[in-house]
């Protein structure tokens, strides 16, 4: 607010000193010229009526003569000085419009504004840097869980887009470098409703620079980032970064997995991904020679995924730094049938269209289709605004950095234990991945799957707390009844028991629990609504155990004959 008031200050300072000099002449002027009363007598104006004269004088509103008839003296000072103040008046009208329109004042009056309102939020919020696809995906996710967040972003067009996006939730936004502590300070970063900062702008420098701060200024709260260099991601990990998401290397991870262990892929894409793929897709056969288009940070995350899982790749590539960097490999972009050709493309089962052109990806896929019809075809897309394009080019899958980013953003803050499941899902084969899926599909059906946790504790489940703290049996079979009608169960699973350095993959409805586990669950979202009021409300979860309301009060013991 200082700063506001410096610059309009500063700004102002002639017009105002202009005013004041032309009002003090006027006054005095009117203080020294003789006047005459309605006797005739010589009467000398005060300083209070002449404040008073001038006053209205300046203004034009023009009451009259007072207290009498002015002489012709007193008239022609009159006269000059309407004209005096009335310039004045413009000089400093012009100067006040002037500087309302000027794009740096615009700016300080919205930070303050935006600061002042980033104060008032009671509630939790995460802050959000940068409202590009990741953004835009993550605010709107976390609007939809009713969890409030707080947008910078460089551009303003971005900024804009947040006010006029339909949100459930006010977000406010500003427009300013997020890497400047002062910008994350008055964004909200040390207040204590504050509950995370995600980094997601596409610069790692930018990124590095907000996680440090953060970091340094509230070393307890939880830091995202995304990074597109290992070394940035080594960086970020040093100092306590609690999750980096390299898009690069996560898509590679997940389309390699796709190749080598179809099903468990297919569980880690119904969890992750909310548009996820339908079961059938897993029946594609996807082993065998694959070419890979373009040698860069996507096309070397693939390479090394799919050398990993013994997968045969040929590269194509026309970039003389990259030239002789694997085995097999064949100079060119890949949009040419000739340079298909050379790579073998009648022996491969897929290709993946991988540059930083949206334009030669679309190319290659559709040369390479046109040469053979059965290929299974992964693209890249590097625009969000060619997304309409993407979705229409047959692609079987289309890798989105945004998104991909955002999904996985999603998963480590809707719950911590959701990573903790993907991992121990590796150490488990694709038999038991296919028995998983089936019961997953039997529960949403083609809807999109949710995930949530719960911890057994007095903050996170105080009904079911209590009631451990009582000695009452609890059972895994609690959380699945339907709180309105408990012979009903509700459209979800246990997918993960963890209690303390044990964990238990897919626990029985039978599981008897206690004080401190984690359980994971999933299903569709409206059966968390559902479980909620049974961990928080004793009541009902008196109800879900016996069929009864809690017997709080006499007449509600007198009711259900407990006397």
């Amino acid at each position: 607010m200082n700063n506001v008031f410096y610059l309009l200050l500063r700004r102002l300072r002639v017009p105002f000193i202009t005013m004041i000099v032309v009002y003090s002449i006027s006054v005095l002027g009117f203080v020294l010229i003789p006047g005459q009363d309605d006797q005739g007598n010589v009467w000398q104006m005060d300083f209070f009526h002449a404040v008073y004269f001038v006053s209205f004088m300046g203004t034009t509103i023009g009451f009259g003569e007072i207290p009498y008839a002015f002489t012709d003296a007193q008239r022609m000072w009159t006269l000059l000085m309407i004209y005096a103040t009335v310039v004045s008046w413009l000089y400093g009208i012009g100067s006040m419009l002037a500087l309302l329109q000027e794009p740096v004042f615009g700016r300080l009056l919205r930070r303050r504004s935006f600061t002042r309102e980033v104060t008032g939020i009671a509630e939790p919020f995460y802050l959000v840097c940068d409202y590009g696809v990741t953004g835009r995906v993550v605010v709107h996710k976390l609007a939809d869980r009713d969890i409030r967040s707080v947008v910078i972003d460089m551009k303003q067009d971005r900024i804009d887009d947040l006010e006029m996006d339909n949100l459930p939730l006010r977000v406010p936004g500003l427009c300013a470098d997020a890497s400047l502590p002062d910008v994350l300070n008055d964004a909200g970063l040390q207040n204590p409703h504050c509950i995370g900062v995600l980094a997601l702008t596409d610069d790692d420098n930018s990124n590095l620079a907000v996680s440090i701060a953060s970091k340094l200024l509230m070393p307890e709260r939880m830091v995202i980032s995304r990074t597109e260099a290992e070394v940035t991601t080594a960086n970020l990990l040093s100092f306590g970064t609690d999750l980096v998401v390299d898009p690069f290397k996560a898509y590679a991870g997940y389309l390699s997995m796709a190749i080598s262990a179809s099903y468990k892929h297919l569980v880690y894409d119904w969890l992750v991904n909310p548009y996820h793929r339908p079961l059938s897709s897993v029946y594609q056969l996807k082993k065998g020679r694959w070419i890979i288009c373009g040698f860069g940070r996507f096309g070397r995350a693939l390479y090394h995924a799919f050398k990993a899982d013994d997968v045969y790749i040929t590269i194509v590539d026309a970039k003389e730094q990259n030239i002789n960097q694997t085995e097999q490999q064949i100079w060119g972009i890949g949009t040419e049938a000739k340079t298909l050709e050379e790579a073998g493309i009648h022996e491969a089962i897929g290709i993946v269209a991988g540059t930083d052109n949206d334009a030669d990806n679309l190319s290659i896929i559709m040369t390479a289709r046109g040469m053979k019809s059965k290929l299974v075809t992964v693209i890249r897309q590097n625009l969000d605004a060619n997304r309409l394009v993407f979705q229409h080019s047959g692609a079987d899958f289309v890798m989105e950095p945004g998104r991909i980013i955002a999904n996985q953003i999603m998963a480590q803050i809707k719950t911590p234990l959701l990573p903790v499941f993907i991992e121990a899902l590796k150490d488990y084969d694709d038999v038991w991945a296919h028995t998983l899926l089936n019961r997953m599909s039997s529960v949403v059906n083609e809807d999109e799957l949710d995930s949530w946790a719960f911890t057994l504790s007095e903050h996170d489940t105080p009904a079911i707390w209590m009631a451990l703290e009582e000695g009452v049996v609890i059972q895994m079979k609690v959380f699945l009844k339907d709180p309105h009608d408990r012979s009903h169960m509700l459209p979800a699973f246990p997918l993960m028991l963890r209690r303390g350095e044990e964990i238990k993959m897919l626990p029985g409805e039978l599981k008897e629990l206690k004080c401190g586990d984690e359980i994971l669950f999933c299903g569709l979202s409206k059966a968390f609504t559902q479980v909620e009021w049974t961990v928080n409300n004793y009541n009902v979860l008196q109800y879900v155990l016996t069929g009864k309301d809690a017997n709080t009060t006499l007449l509600s013991r007198w009711f259900n004959k407990d006397l």
